[in-house]
């Protein structure tokens, strides 16, 4: 085909140029399926909502978390104190948003430390043989305890403060999240783009980082989204057992830690931050079915048809 009259045929575009505009392409279709997501774009509204209110709690708390009212002790939800007052008469309100930033900060330490330690771990039992057994017998017998129960354990024996609850949830989650790391890494290996780059003498390196874990992480993204949802449960009841971050700094466990002396005649201080961290659980779950639904139809498709 030649150019018109008049005008300047573009260059041919290299190799280079083609496989960046292919890629630039890939994450733009990905990004609009993401985002027309009903169950993605919900669970994220959730997630940025929370996320917001606490990177904003000085100023949207309309108290202290900690200032005392010695004549609102126990007030009901009001128009000074919209979800009421607790027993030492702090705003429940306030304790919440800031409460928020806690457990948000504690989900987001774990993640953060789940999805490093997962990789590891996971890349390593699966590309290197011989630590195979030795690295996922030593992640079983983490996993024969109850999730809960090895949190409290090891929070209980490092003692109440947030740096140990992240340490205990991490443990926890790790085992789990580096045994689907190591399934993906395994899938991942035996493809011929690997093989490809063995035969060109690509380094290791180069092979795990380039190539193995960029195509094995879609699982691992999706599974950090509902360590993050359990994360907050978990720092609740760890709270709530007094095993978490300990008092007068709010967390949603330790708030509702603190009604339950008052249940009966004083059920907001337990019912409204109960509420909040189901939201907040709801939306990361929302979340990582809408991540799982994009990165994997397949998993959608089968699930509609009820397994067959």
């Amino acid at each position: 085909m030649t150019a018109e009259p008049g005008t300047t045929a573009a260059p041919p575009l290299s190799l280079a140029q083609e496989v960046a505009r292919a890629r630039r392409r890939r994450r733009i279709v990905f990004l609009r399926r993401l985002l027309g997501h009903p169950s993605f774009l919900i669970g994220f509204v959730i997630l940025l909502a929370f996320v917001m209110t606490a990177l904003l709690a000085d100023w949207l708390a309309p108290y202290g978390p900690t200032r005392i009212h010695f004549r609102a002790i126990l007030a009901p939800p009001s128009a000074d104190h919209w979800l009421g007052t607790d027993g030492f008469g702090r705003d429940i309100l306030s304790r919440i948003i800031h409460g928020t930033r806690v457990s948000l900060r504690i989900g987001i330490f774990v993640v953060l430390f789940t999805g490093i330690l997962g990789t590891i771990l996971g890349t390593l039992a699966s590309y290197i043989s011989w630590l195979d057994g030795l690295i996922m017998r030593g992640l079983d017998g983490l996993m024969a305890f109850p999730g809960v129960l090895l949190a409290i354990a090891l929070a209980a024996a490092l003692g109440p403060s947030e740096t140990n609850a992240i340490i205990a949830l991490t443990v926890t989650f790790t085992p789990r999240t580096a045994r689907i790391v190591r399934a993906s890494v395994i899938v991942v290996q035996q493809m011929q783009y690997i093989e490809a780059a063995r035969a060109v003498g690509a380094g290791h390196g180069r092979i795990v980082f380039r190539y193995i874990l960029a195509n094995a992480l879609s699982p691992l993204i999706v599974q950090l989204t509902f360590v993050f949802a359990v994360s907050i449960i978990a720092e609740a009841i760890l709270s709530f057992l007094g095993v978490g971050p300990p008092p007068p700094a709010p967390s949603l466990g330790n708030i509702i830690a603190d009604g339950r002396t008052y249940i009966q005649e004083a059920w907001w201080i337990t019912v409204f931050p109960g509420l909040v961290i189901a939201v907040a659980v709801l939306g990361l779950n929302l979340m990582g079915d809408g991540l799982r639904d994009v990165i994997d139809p397949r998993q959608h498709s089968t699930r509609d048809t009820g397994g067959r």
